[in-house]
């Protein structure tokens, strides 16, 4: 099933297991069906992440090549965040943020324009796994930071593990005087 979100081309995408007594059985990517949701056909490149539990990352983005994510866990539980910065969106500088975790399945889609974060939930470490649809570019690699006080991000981590990188990125207000997408 999929769910369209507030923001104008973020999907959230709610995947079928088939459990028995040995565990589960789920299809992750099937191109035909996700075709027919209006997602990419071909994806480019997989990425797998591993984070301690308090960790926050992101919100990043690619410009050139722009890239979508299908991202979605297969161990833990994350609270994934999308920023919209496409200026000509009427959801420019708003964002969304659901729960993704191995127990309830979810991926979300989130298409080139959008800033991507997340941290992690519970006690555990989480797995990341995400697909794009374009090439990684570390040259037009960028992002903001995730305190920003313009997004008003709630995140429900206190004293989060964040990066040297990711404290030093930009805010939304000097990212929106040079808008990128």
């Amino acid at each position: 099933m999929v769910k369209e979100c507030g923001l104008a081309g973020l999907k959230l995408i709610e995947l079928k297991q088939y459990p028995d007594d040995r565990g589960f059985f789920m299809e992750r990517y099937v191109q035909e069906r996700f075709q027919g949701y209006g997602l990419p056909a071909q994806f480019v490149q997989d990425n797998h992440s591993r984070s301690k539990p308090g960790v926050i990352r992101g919100l990043h983005y690619q410009t050139n090549p722009a890239q979508g994510k299908l991202v979605g866990v297969i161990r833990g539980k994350i609270w994934d965040v999308a920023v919209d910065l496409r200026k000509d969106s009427p959801t420019y500088g708003k964002w969304e943020a659901y729960e993704l975790s191995d127990e309830n399945s979810r991926l979300l889609w989130i298409p080139a324009g959008f800033a991507h974060g997340f941290c992690v939930l519970g006690n555990e470490d989480a797995d990341v796994m995400y697909k794009v649809d374009a090439p990684y570019s570390p040259k037009t690699e960028g992002g903001i930071c995730y305190s920003d006080p313009e997004l008003k991000i709630t995140w429900p981590v206190q004293n989060p593990i964040v990066s040297g990188k990711d404290q030093q990125l930009p805010g939304f207000k000097e990212y929106s005087q040079h808008p990128l997408f």
